[in-house]
């Protein structure tokens, strides 16, 4: 059973971008789905994957990111892999255009999990990963709503991040391959101006990505600090191990977690080791893909 499923982000998506955020996560499922039917690898697949949703301006990772207070890029990347439980991440860089590259670089040659900021790069630098200008990764969109954002006293507050209207762009992807073998990546470019070095769920292990080849896959997207309050994407897992491998039940559960321990919003994509789905949300919209064998074409929303 090979399968794939995708996100692109849960929050109150607005009507005019909702056909961007649709054809987005389309392609980066078709890149996805093309690999694993090729019988291609699933690591591949979620890496060629994320790279497609960093390289569309459409969504919170790599180009298009959201600015922090100073006005800059900061990027954050995960990805895991089920058969080994090897993982590598990234926090806090500022020239990378696809932060999942280098997580992978790091998951596979590294002996350490995460790297931050400068030395994060400079792994990049000498492992052959190109460096970008960080000026390469803003959107005048983007600009525009830090210009915005930055005056409003309400993103001041210690409470101004898990606001259910912040946009929340985070990309993710969970995929089976022909093999058995599971993979989650995410990536994202974090909350709208933030405080530089602030780090969300995403890079880190178990709470934004984690894979298990026994169990299956989880990415998550929303209010970060509270996604690391529950350690959100390793509670799913727990849950779906505990249910019968139930996807569905798991994802619903954790986001009643979410919810009711740490008040937080955002959605999460579960993928069991049969290759079953597990969607949920408690944001107005989120965007969502996924395709396995036995399904004639793809289910896609926001």
């Amino acid at each position: 059973m090979i399968s794939i499923i995708v996100h692109g982000g849960a929050w109150d998506i607005p009507d005019d971008a909702v056909e961007s955020h649709y054809k987005g996560v389309e392609h980066a499922l078709d890149v996805g789905w093309k690999i694993l039917k090729l019988g291609g690898n699933a690591v591949d697949a979620v890496e060629q994957a994320v790279q497609i949703m960093e390289n569309n301006e459409t969504f919170d990772a790599g180009y298009g990111s959201h600015l922090n207070q100073l006005g800059e890029v900061e990027l954050d990347a995960s990805i895991m892999d089920g058969k080994t439980i090897r993982c590598g991440a990234v926090a806090a860089v500022h020239h990378i255009k696809n932060p999942i590259t280098l997580a992978r670089k790091i998951m596979d040659e590294s002996e350490h999990i995460l790297l931050v900021g400068n030395g994060a790069e400079q792994y990049a630098k000498e492992h052959g990963i190109t460096i970008c200008e960080s000026t390469e990764l803003v959107t005048q969109r983007e600009r525009d709503r830090w210009e915005t954002l930055r005056t409003k006293k309400e993103f001041k507050t210690k409470d101004a991040f898990k606001k259910l209207v912040r946009p929340s762009d985070t990309v993710g992807v969970v995929a089976l391959d022909q093999y058995g073998n599971i993979c989650t990546g995410t990536s994202t470019g974090g909350t709208p101006n933030k405080y530089p070095g602030r780090v969300g769920d995403s890079p880190l292990i178990g709470c934004g990505t984690y894979a298990d080849n026994e169990v299956g896959g989880v990415s998550t997207t929303g209010w970060g600090e509270a996604m690391i309050k529950v350690v959100m994407a390793k509670t799913v897992i727990d849950l779906m191990e505990m249910n019968g491998s139930n996807p569905q039940k798991a994802a619903e559960r954790g986001i009643e977690i979410l919810h009711r321990k740490a008040d937080g919003f955002g959605g999460v994509i579960a993928l069991n080791k049969q290759g079953g789905f597990g969607i949920a949300f408690n944001t107005p919209r989120m965007a969502r893909a996924y395709m396995n064998i036995d399904m004639n074409k793809p289910f896609i929303a926001v």
